[in-house]
């Protein structure tokens, strides 16, 4: 009976089936794992906070899982959880739209700011639904993110660069890593590209030559690996040598829309050079793992959601240089059947594993699992939707150079609208409260 009760706990199903040629199954495939995915959002329910998944998920694994949601708007048409993306993405915002909320004061750190950042910038290049008008838009709220961010750029320590923590008292603000960095870099690009300021191509510049000066990037001609950070203590020097997915994805679709707007070849160079050397991050038969944690089993919560940027990352890079395209496609493809495969855990059937070598589900679940497996394979969709918009080519949203330099604070709380119905109510509840008052003055007196 025992032996029974454990099998009906196994999946139903080999995995997540989908044709590859028709539209309508890739879509059927797609929407089980996001619905996979959103069934971790609990934002909307009593005493929850509307943005924020539930535990043990932390603020920005949430705005990195909203990019993940835009996307799957635009690849599929699917408009299921708009509203929730939207309500999401503007309640976060914080009190000066430059997603700094006073909820996250005690955690947030410079690449939490920048992933929500880049979440909408991505939302800008879609055009996904736009505001109201009393709301700021995507693009403002990702130059906001942009200048709260160029303006922690440290000279004094280690000649340059962001460090990893905004404030003082959170481990790490010694530290000064390539994540953080890198959002700053890759939204840099972004946003030359879509706004056609120069000033952004500076920054971009910048940060770039800065990752390299310090080592944290390191040119070997043929292939280029990316490395975690340095400490400040020993001027950046003391450098982790650990290789993680998103920050070789960061840095190299930067640099590929840097090609893009540019047109310039150093920047195909640098986009080439990290690619070469991402390679590692697949398997033989090309499937992608987290190489730094995955073969010892010690990925955390943050990690297992790391492959879900990189393969956003390497859809971008593919349609920003097309030259790389074939080649990152083909990983991609082996690596989305072997994620499907792993979609076949929980009680839904669908549930995505974190090892995609395995062929099928690996006992592992999570929101990272469920936002990997998504973004790996819609980003087989890219060439089949028009490339990231700009001002030029059909975005509306509206860019604001200054966003975020001047902290103009927004109304918290709206002015309640009472008609005649409410009136009334609140008439009855004041004299109810006064004669209550009367009341207990007379006990007192007497």
């Amino acid at each position: 009976m025992i032996f029974l009760s454990w099998l009906f706990l196994l999946p139903l199903v080999a995995g997540i089936e989908v044709d590859w040629s028709s539209q309508s199954s890739i879509n059927d495939g797609l929407a089980l794992i996001a619905k996979g995915l959103m069934d971790y959002y609990n934002g909307n329910d009593t005493g929850q906070t509307p943005g924020m998944f539930s535990n043990p998920y932390y603020w920005w694994e949430a705005g990195a899982a909203w990019n993940s949601m835009v996307d799957y708007w635009y690849y599929t048409g699917d408009t299921t959880y708009n509203s929730i993306i939207m309500s999401s993405l503007q309640f976060q915002v914080g009190d000066y739209w430059d997603y700094m909320p006073s909820n996250q004061t005690t955690t947030e750190g410079n690449d939490d700011q920048g992933f929500w950042g880049i979440t909408v910038m991505a939302a800008a290049e879609k055009n996904f639904d736009d505001p109201r008008e009393d709301q700021p838009g995507w693009v403002y709220l990702a130059q906001a993110v942009f200048n709260t961010m160029a303006a922690r750029w440290d000279e004094e320590n280690c000649a340059g660069g962001l460090r990893w923590q905004i404030f003082t008292w959170n481990n790490g603000y010694d530290y000064k890593n390539t994540v953080s960095n890198g959002c700053l870099f890759n939204l840099a690009a972004r946003l030359a590209r879509y706004t056609q300021n120069d000033t952004y191509i500076e920054w971009a510049d910048r940060v770039w030559d800065w990752t390299k000066s310090v080592g944290f990037i390191i040119d070997t001609n043929e292939w280029w690996p990316v490395y975690d950070g340095g400490f400040i203590q020993n001027n950046c020097t003391d450098i982790e040598p650990i290789e993680w997915t998103y920050n070789s994805g960061l840095m190299m679709s930067g640099a590929a829309v840097m090609y893009n707007y540019t047109n310039d070849p150093i920047w195909l160079n640098r986009t080439q050079g990290i690619w070469n050397r991402a390679r590692v991050f697949f398997l033989p038969g090309g499937i992608m793992y987290e190489a730094a944690c995955q073969p010892s089993s010690q990925c955390n919560n943050d990690q297992r959601s790391f492959k879900g940027i990189f393969s956003r990352f390497l859809g971008l890079t593919s349609l920003m240089a097309p030259t790389l395209s074939p080649e990152i496609q083909q990983y991609l493809a082996n690596s989305s059947i072997a994620a499907a495969q792993s979609c076949s855990g929980g009680t839904d059937g669908h549930t995505c594993g974190l090892d995609w070598s395995r062929g099928g589900w690996d006992g592992l679940y999570g929101l990272g699992e469920q936002m990997s497996a998504l973004e790996v394979m819609q980003n087989r969709l890219v060439w089949t939707r028009p490339p990231p918009l700009t001002e030029d080519t059909g975005a509306v949203s509206v860019s604001n150079g200054s966003a975020g330099t001047v902290q103009e604070q927004r109304p918290v709380v709206e002015h309640l609208t009472l008609d005649t119905k409410d009136r009334a109510g609140a008439g009855i509840i004041t004299a109810i409260v006064l004669i209550m008052l009367l009341i207990s003055a007379w006990w007192l007196a007497f």
